[in-house]
């Protein structure tokens, strides 16, 4: 597991939406890419993975919880975070519990694969692709600053991904500024 990933630049681009010290939980989080990025931005950083390999890697950013989110329980039932990170993972199943766990003025990054990737690569799985609308559905609840849908080149993989907060407490009233 390499910790020298850069981050997604999606992930990159939208985290200065996050609130200074927000803290950040990390959801199938691989070696700790994202988690090493906003632990080095004063974050206080929470993975989840279920690979014993990925978790020894990650332990090294923030706190690092070796958990079977697709077989077991969502380990974080009730907890709120100032972010949610999402990258190259599905399963349509914890989508609501990925989305309830973003705290009131919290923000959720996501971003993985859609359908379409089967025609250039891996994964093909229809189980593995966002459908079109599908990410923006499961993030009804919260305000969307930015959605893609789409083809990248680089290499070539269709995904969807959204940057979405969840508006603080008696918002309705008062203009929010997201700055893009």
């Amino acid at each position: 597991m390499s910790h020298d990933l850069p981050p997604s630049p999606w992930v990159a681009r939208w985290s200065h939406l996050l609130a200074p010290g927000a803290t950040v939980l990390d959801v199938a989080c691989g070696g700790g890419r994202h988690m090493q990025w906003f632990a080095q931005r004063g974050h206080a950083v929470t993975g989840v993975d279920r690979a014993p390999e990925a978790i020894a890697s990650a332990s090294r950013f923030g706190l690092a919880v070796l958990a079977d989110i697709e077989q077991g329980p969502w380990p974080f039932a009730g907890q709120l975070f100032g972010a949610v990170v999402v990258t190259h993972y599905l399963w349509r199943a914890r989508l609501p519990d990925i989305v309830a766990a973003v705290a009131p003025g919290g923000v959720l990054l996501y971003e993985t694969f859609a359908a379409g990737n089967e025609s250039v690569g891996k994964p093909s799985r229809q189980d593995f692709l966002l459908q079109p609308g599908e990410l923006l559905a499961a993030c009804a609840g919260l305000r969307v600053i930015a959605y893609e849908d789409g083809f990248l080149s680089g290499p070539e993989r269709f995904v969807q991904r959204i940057a979405a907060v969840r508006p603080p407490e008696g918002a309705a009233r008062t203009p929010l500024r997201y700055p893009l």
